[in-house]
């Protein structure tokens, strides 16, 4: 299997977020101390109101960095429970199914965040620090968003599948449409629970149709989003970014295609409740043909709670001085690798640019062929690589089996992932008590 970017390979969802958000996730405490009480019951535990009153900080301080109206107080504060009961149900699921996060884990994902702040861990703590926030809060934010991340790879991501009929369909819809278009757009998402009544259906379709109803009397997108929006990214006002129509539902694709940048689409149906967009710009793509490719092979030693990284570091080290004393690379591989490719000897094969991590690609491009790196870091734990040869290569037809399988893999994902929620919270006892 090679070391593609699938999507538990890609930098997980958490980090992004952190990164965007440092320092706003550092609230600002409040001077006059509220007594505490509890607000919401998620099976076992509980959400207490200074809890709630933290995580508003958080959120309020990152809306004014991206210059979003604020909802009203009452409005965000029962968005943002609503969000806290479903983030809480995923943590609990993945512990109850066996999901552990150990501090290493943890470290790494600390390290990673400053380095890609350019700060050291001194920096990073005294920029905590400097607004009320400590690097144990930080810890316990990561440890828990690598729960749900952990368990999102488990139950969603490692069972999608992609048939060759998938990828042939999709190759003639691209060619049937010329380039591939790219869309910038925003999303809000109004859910609809499992097995749901008429009734309750009906109730989600009015709350669509009114927040409809707002945006086309000129309301802002991002501040009903952040006020009313059931998806992930709703406190970020909704916004996908930039996707290719490959890579997003049809029924997304087929509605943007019909609007211009600014405008709002009609009430969306799907299976996991109702959706507006709104399409900010769109452009088009051209696929580059000749890239430079690498022929490599690894080893992978995993980290975990009975692997340390100066274990996994020094075990790679004594296999490097195993291969350059004459043994070879692909029988330690089979021996050795943790990966799925150490029946092949740790062969990847021909690699493109952006194929595989940052991390493991760097160290990779250094290597002139039949050379052997030292040990090398990634997020998914240490590697030895060895390039074995270079081209340049027309990958036209490869190129786009490639993009087409990971585009639809990655729809796929997407809206397995929100199923796979809805039907947790759906499953988790939850009693909602008064805020105030």
């Amino acid at each position: 299997m090679k070391l593609f970017k699938r999507p538990e390979w890609r930098r997980p969802q958490w980090m992004l977020a952190l990164l965007i958000a440092l320092p706003a996730l550092m609230p600002a405490h409040a001077a006059v101390k509220e007594l505490d009480h509890i607000v919401a019951v998620v099976n076992d535990e509980v959400i207490t109101r200074q809890e709630l009153a933290r995580r508003y900080d958080e959120v309020v301080h990152t809306l004014e960095r991206q210059n979003t109206p604020l909802p009203p107080r009452e409005v965000l504060e029962k968005q943002l429970l609503e969000r806290m009961v479903t983030e809480l149900a995923l943590q609990q699921h993945a512990r109850a199914t066996g999901i552990r996060v150990d501090s290493t884990q943890v470290e790494r994902a600390l390290q990673r965040i400053a380095a890609q702040n350019k700060l050291d861990m001194a920096g990073l703590q005294a920029a905590l620090e400097k607004d009320g926030q400590s690097l144990d809060s930080m810890r316990t934010t990561i440890r828990n968003e690598l729960l749900i991340a952990r368990a999102r790879e488990r139950d969603v991501d490692n069972r999608i599948t992609v048939s060759d009929a998938e990828i042939e369909g999709y190759l003639q819809t691209q060619a049937q449409q010329g380039v591939e278009t790219e869309y910038n757009f925003s999303h809000i998402l109004v859910t609809v629970p499992e097995n749901a009544s008429p009734e309750q259906i009906q109730a989600r379709r009015a709350r669509a149709e009114d927040i409809l109803a707002q945006l086309n009397k000129g309301a802002d997108f991002a501040q009903l989003s952040a006020s009313y929006s059931d998806a992930p990214n709703a406190l970020q006002g909704g916004a996908f970014g930039w996707r290719a129509s490959g890579k997003i539902p049809t029924l997304f694709a087929d509605a943007l295609k019909q609007l211009q940048p600014g405008q709002v689409s009609p009430i969306l149906k799907s299976g996991n409740g109702f959706h507006i967009l709104k399409l900010n710009d769109k452009r088009g793509l051209d696929a580059t043909l000749n890239v430079t490719q690498t022929h490599a092979r690894h080893i992978l030693i995993k980290t975990n709670e009975l692997t340390s990284e100066a274990d996994a570091r020094n075990r790679l080290l004594q296999i490097k001085e195993r291969i350059e004393n004459g043994a070879k690379f692909e029988d330690m591989a089979r021996l050795q690798s943790e990966d799925a490719s150490a029946s092949k000897g740790g062969d990847l094969g021909w690699i493109n640019p952006g194929d595989t991590v940052p991390e493991f690609e760097k160290a990779m491009n250094a290597l002139k062929p039949g050379e052997i790196s030292d040990p090398v870091q990634t997020p998914f734990g240490w590697h030895l690589i060895q390039v074995l040869a270079r081209r340049t290569q027309d990958v036209t037809q490869e190129r786009q089996k490639l993009l087409a399988r990971q585009a639809i893999r990655e729809r796929k994902a997407d809206e397995a992932f929100q199923d796979w929620v809805r039907q947790i919270r759906d499953a988790a006892y939850v009693e909602i008590r008064p805020i105030d």
